[in-house]
Protein backbone atom coordinates (compact mmCIF):
# COMPACT_ATOMS: atom_id res chain seq x y z
CA UNK A 1 0.00 0.00 0.00
CA UNK A 2 2.88 2.26 1.00
CA UNK A 3 4.36 1.85 -2.13
CA UNK A 4 1.77 2.58 -4.53
CA UNK A 5 0.96 5.39 -2.43
CA UNK A 6 4.77 6.82 -2.61
CA UNK A 7 4.33 5.82 -6.97
CA UNK A 8 1.01 7.30 -7.33
CA UNK A 9 2.55 11.16 -6.04
CA UNK A 10 5.63 10.74 -7.63
CA UNK A 11 4.96 13.09 -10.47
CA UNK A 12 3.29 15.31 -8.23
CA UNK A 13 6.39 17.75 -6.83
CA UNK A 14 6.47 20.97 -4.94
CA UNK A 15 8.17 23.49 -5.67
CA UNK A 16 9.27 26.27 -3.52
CA UNK A 17 11.31 28.84 -5.91
CA UNK A 18 14.31 27.04 -7.42
CA UNK A 19 13.48 24.14 -5.28
CA UNK A 20 11.74 20.87 -6.42
CA UNK A 21 10.76 18.00 -3.76
CA UNK A 22 9.05 14.97 -4.10
CA UNK A 23 7.80 14.44 -0.18
CA UNK A 24 5.64 17.18 1.09
CA UNK A 25 6.40 16.19 4.73
CA UNK A 26 8.67 18.43 6.32
CA UNK A 27 9.96 17.57 9.89
CA UNK A 28 11.71 19.06 12.66
CA UNK A 29 14.70 17.63 14.35
CA UNK A 30 13.65 18.92 18.28
CA UNK A 31 12.71 17.25 21.15
CA UNK A 32 13.43 13.21 20.45
CA UNK A 33 14.32 10.97 22.91
CA UNK A 34 17.87 10.42 21.63
CA UNK A 35 19.78 11.25 18.36
CA UNK A 36 19.22 7.62 16.78
CA UNK A 37 15.77 7.87 17.56
CA UNK A 38 15.83 10.84 15.75
CA UNK A 39 17.71 9.38 12.80
CA UNK A 40 15.48 6.63 12.39
CA UNK A 41 12.43 8.98 12.61
CA UNK A 42 13.75 10.83 9.87
CA UNK A 43 13.92 8.18 7.61
CA UNK A 44 10.72 6.93 8.53
CA UNK A 45 9.04 9.86 7.52
CA UNK A 46 10.05 10.31 3.93
CA UNK A 47 10.71 13.72 4.45
CA UNK A 48 13.31 15.59 2.27
CA UNK A 49 13.37 18.28 4.07
CA UNK A 50 14.66 18.50 7.52
CA UNK A 51 14.23 21.65 9.08
CA UNK A 52 16.78 22.99 11.84
CA UNK A 53 17.11 25.54 14.85
CA UNK A 54 19.95 27.65 14.05
CA UNK A 55 20.06 28.75 17.57
CA UNK A 56 20.74 24.62 18.27
CA UNK A 57 23.95 24.35 16.23
CA UNK A 58 27.72 24.17 17.01
CA UNK A 59 28.84 27.22 14.66
CA UNK A 60 31.46 28.54 17.08
CA UNK A 61 33.61 25.71 17.30
CA UNK A 62 33.64 23.26 14.19
CA UNK A 63 35.46 21.10 15.38
CA UNK A 64 32.46 20.35 18.30
CA UNK A 65 29.50 17.84 18.19
CA UNK A 66 26.92 19.15 16.15
CA UNK A 67 23.35 18.52 15.51
CA UNK A 68 24.54 18.22 11.79
CA UNK A 69 26.70 15.07 12.70
CA UNK A 70 23.41 12.89 13.04
CA UNK A 71 21.70 14.35 9.84
CA UNK A 72 22.52 12.57 6.21
CA UNK A 73 23.08 16.64 4.93
CA UNK A 74 23.59 14.72 1.21
CA UNK A 75 20.13 12.87 1.85
CA UNK A 76 18.18 15.63 3.01
CA UNK A 77 17.78 19.56 2.27
CA UNK A 78 18.32 21.22 5.81
CA UNK A 79 15.98 24.09 6.01
CA UNK A 80 17.60 26.59 8.91
CA UNK A 81 14.73 28.21 10.87
CA UNK A 82 15.01 31.32 13.23
CA UNK A 83 13.00 29.55 16.22
CA UNK A 84 13.83 31.57 19.61
CA UNK A 85 14.22 35.42 17.84
CA UNK A 86 11.66 37.72 19.25
CA UNK A 87 12.15 40.46 16.81
CA UNK A 88 12.66 40.93 13.07
CA UNK A 89 16.62 41.84 13.64
CA UNK A 90 17.06 38.96 15.98
CA UNK A 91 16.03 36.89 12.52
CA UNK A 92 17.35 38.50 10.05
CA UNK A 93 20.96 38.37 11.62
CA UNK A 94 20.36 34.87 12.56
CA UNK A 95 19.47 33.95 8.80
CA UNK A 96 22.85 35.57 8.09
CA UNK A 97 24.70 33.52 10.50
CA UNK A 98 22.94 30.55 8.84
CA UNK A 99 24.40 31.86 5.41
CA UNK A 100 27.89 32.66 6.71
CA UNK A 101 27.90 28.72 8.06
CA UNK A 102 27.09 27.50 3.96
CA UNK A 103 23.40 26.58 3.90
CA UNK A 104 21.19 27.26 1.50
CA UNK A 105 19.24 30.61 0.56
CA UNK A 106 16.02 28.73 1.46
CA UNK A 107 15.14 29.53 5.20
CA UNK A 108 12.10 29.05 8.06
CA UNK A 109 11.40 32.37 9.24
CA UNK A 110 9.77 32.40 12.86
CA UNK A 111 9.53 35.62 14.77
CA UNK A 112 7.48 34.95 17.99
CA UNK A 113 5.68 37.40 20.62
CA UNK A 114 6.29 35.70 23.96
CA UNK A 115 7.46 32.31 25.38
CA UNK A 116 4.18 31.08 26.54
CA UNK A 117 2.05 31.23 23.31
CA UNK A 118 4.96 30.99 20.84
CA UNK A 119 2.46 32.75 18.38
CA UNK A 120 4.06 34.56 15.86
CA UNK A 121 4.56 38.58 15.99
CA UNK A 122 2.87 39.87 12.93
CA UNK A 123 4.55 43.06 12.33
CA UNK A 124 8.28 42.04 12.85
CA UNK A 125 7.27 38.72 10.76
CA UNK A 126 6.25 41.05 7.81
CA UNK A 127 9.24 43.36 8.62
CA UNK A 128 11.85 41.02 8.36
CA UNK A 129 9.94 39.03 5.16
CA UNK A 130 10.38 42.37 3.21
CA UNK A 131 14.15 42.47 4.11
CA UNK A 132 15.40 38.90 3.60
CA UNK A 133 13.61 38.59 0.31
CA UNK A 134 15.48 41.43 -1.28
CA UNK A 135 18.45 40.44 0.45
CA UNK A 136 17.98 37.00 -1.84
CA UNK A 137 16.49 34.66 0.19
CA UNK A 138 14.13 31.71 -0.19
CA UNK A 139 11.56 32.62 2.28
CA UNK A 140 8.82 30.11 4.09
CA UNK A 141 7.70 32.10 7.02
CA UNK A 142 5.53 30.97 9.72
CA UNK A 143 2.31 32.95 10.49
CA UNK A 144 -1.16 32.91 12.17
CA UNK A 145 -3.76 31.42 10.50
CA UNK A 146 -5.34 35.27 9.16
CA UNK A 147 -5.73 35.19 6.19
CA UNK A 148 -5.12 38.87 5.74
CA UNK A 149 -1.44 38.63 7.20
CA UNK A 150 -1.44 35.56 4.77
CA UNK A 151 -1.61 37.64 1.68
CA UNK A 152 0.55 40.58 2.67
CA UNK A 153 2.95 37.87 3.44
CA UNK A 154 2.87 36.44 0.11
CA UNK A 155 2.90 40.28 -1.33
CA UNK A 156 6.26 40.86 0.60
CA UNK A 157 7.60 37.89 -1.19
CA UNK A 158 7.53 34.88 0.66
CA UNK A 159 7.93 32.15 -1.29
CA UNK A 160 5.79 30.08 1.00
CA UNK A 161 3.22 31.40 3.40
CA UNK A 162 3.30 28.80 6.91
CA UNK A 163 0.05 29.22 8.57
CA UNK A 164 -0.01 27.59 12.21
CA UNK A 165 -3.11 24.48 12.74
CA UNK A 166 -2.84 25.20 16.04
CA UNK A 167 0.07 26.56 18.76
CA UNK A 168 3.31 24.96 18.33
CA UNK A 169 3.58 21.78 20.24
CA UNK A 170 -0.03 22.16 21.36
CA UNK A 171 -1.25 18.72 19.27
CA UNK A 172 -4.37 20.45 18.78
CA UNK A 173 -4.28 19.90 14.54
CA UNK A 174 -5.94 22.17 12.79
CA UNK A 175 -8.24 23.97 14.84
CA UNK A 176 -10.02 26.98 12.04
CA UNK A 177 -10.44 24.61 8.67
CA UNK A 178 -12.22 28.20 7.73
CA UNK A 179 -8.95 30.14 7.70
CA UNK A 180 -7.15 27.90 6.17
CA UNK A 181 -9.37 27.59 3.22
CA UNK A 182 -9.85 31.64 2.44
CA UNK A 183 -6.27 31.61 2.82
CA UNK A 184 -5.94 28.93 0.43
CA UNK A 185 -8.67 30.40 -1.89
CA UNK A 186 -6.90 34.04 -2.25
CA UNK A 187 -2.77 32.34 -2.73
CA UNK A 188 -0.65 32.51 -5.02
CA UNK A 189 2.27 30.60 -3.52
CA UNK A 190 2.39 27.19 -1.93
CA UNK A 191 0.76 27.20 1.50
CA UNK A 192 1.88 24.97 4.15
CA UNK A 193 0.41 24.31 7.25
CA UNK A 194 3.02 24.73 10.12
CA UNK A 195 2.62 23.70 14.37
CA UNK A 196 0.05 21.88 16.34
CA UNK A 197 -0.09 18.63 14.60
CA UNK A 198 -0.61 16.10 16.59
CA UNK A 199 -1.16 12.77 14.80
CA UNK A 200 -1.50 11.48 11.08
CA UNK A 201 -5.48 12.36 10.50
CA UNK A 202 -4.24 16.24 11.58
CA UNK A 203 -2.10 15.66 8.56
CA UNK A 204 -4.59 14.17 6.25
CA UNK A 205 -7.00 17.28 6.52
CA UNK A 206 -4.71 19.44 5.82
CA UNK A 207 -3.11 17.84 2.64
CA UNK A 208 -7.09 17.42 1.63
CA UNK A 209 -8.01 21.22 2.31
CA UNK A 210 -5.47 21.64 -0.37
CA UNK A 211 -2.55 22.62 1.42
CA UNK A 212 0.82 21.90 0.00
CA UNK A 213 2.21 20.39 2.60
CA UNK A 214 2.80 19.98 6.71
CA UNK A 215 5.93 20.92 8.65
CA UNK A 216 5.88 19.14 11.79
CA UNK A 217 8.14 18.44 15.54
CA UNK A 218 6.65 17.67 18.00
CA UNK A 219 3.91 15.46 17.09
CA UNK A 220 6.71 13.18 16.07
CA UNK A 221 9.15 13.45 18.61
CA UNK A 222 6.81 13.70 21.69
CA UNK A 223 4.73 9.99 20.50
CA UNK A 224 5.36 6.95 22.42
CA UNK A 225 6.68 5.55 19.33
CA UNK A 226 8.36 8.32 16.91
CA UNK A 227 9.35 6.02 14.39
CA UNK A 228 6.14 4.37 13.78
CA UNK A 229 4.46 7.83 14.29
CA UNK A 230 6.85 9.15 11.40
CA UNK A 231 5.53 6.79 9.06
CA UNK A 232 2.26 7.48 10.04
CA UNK A 233 2.74 10.87 8.54
CA UNK A 234 4.29 9.97 5.95
CA UNK A 235 1.19 8.28 4.52
CA UNK A 236 -0.92 10.55 5.97
CA UNK A 237 0.59 13.22 3.86
CA UNK A 238 0.88 11.09 0.66
CA UNK A 239 -2.95 9.15 1.33
CA UNK A 240 -4.07 13.49 1.95
CA UNK A 241 -2.86 14.69 -1.12
CA UNK A 242 -3.96 12.17 -3.29
CA UNK A 243 -7.74 12.66 -1.75
CA UNK A 244 -7.44 16.17 -2.79
CA UNK A 245 -6.04 15.66 -6.10
CA UNK A 246 -8.93 13.06 -6.64
CA UNK A 247 -11.74 15.16 -5.56
CA UNK A 248 -13.65 14.24 -2.81
CA UNK A 249 -17.62 13.70 -2.89
CA UNK A 250 -20.08 16.76 -1.95
CA UNK A 251 -21.55 16.16 1.24
CA UNK A 252 -25.45 15.43 1.26
CA UNK A 253 -28.05 15.39 3.97
CA UNK A 254 -29.78 12.76 2.68
CA UNK A 255 -28.72 9.25 1.98
CA UNK A 256 -28.08 8.84 -2.02
CA UNK A 257 -27.82 4.76 -3.29
CA UNK A 258 -24.48 3.62 -4.32
CA UNK A 259 -26.43 0.98 -6.50
CA UNK A 260 -28.37 2.75 -9.34
CA UNK A 261 -31.89 1.35 -10.10
CA UNK A 262 -30.49 0.44 -13.87
CA UNK A 263 -27.10 -0.55 -14.75
CA UNK A 264 -26.87 1.54 -17.90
Amino acid sequence: MEQVLIKQTAGDKLKLGKYEFTSRLFVGTGKYPSMPIMKEALEASGAEVVTVAVRRLNLKDPKGESLLDHIDTKRYTILPNTAGCYSAEEAVRTVYLAREAGFSDMIKLEVLADERTLLPDLLETLKATGQLVKEGFTVLVYTSDDPIIAKKLEEAGATSVMPAGSPIGSGQGVLNKNNIRIILENARVPIIVDAGVGTASDVSIAMELGCEGVLLNTGIAHAKDPVKMARAMRLACESGRLAYLAGRIPKRLYANASSPEKDF
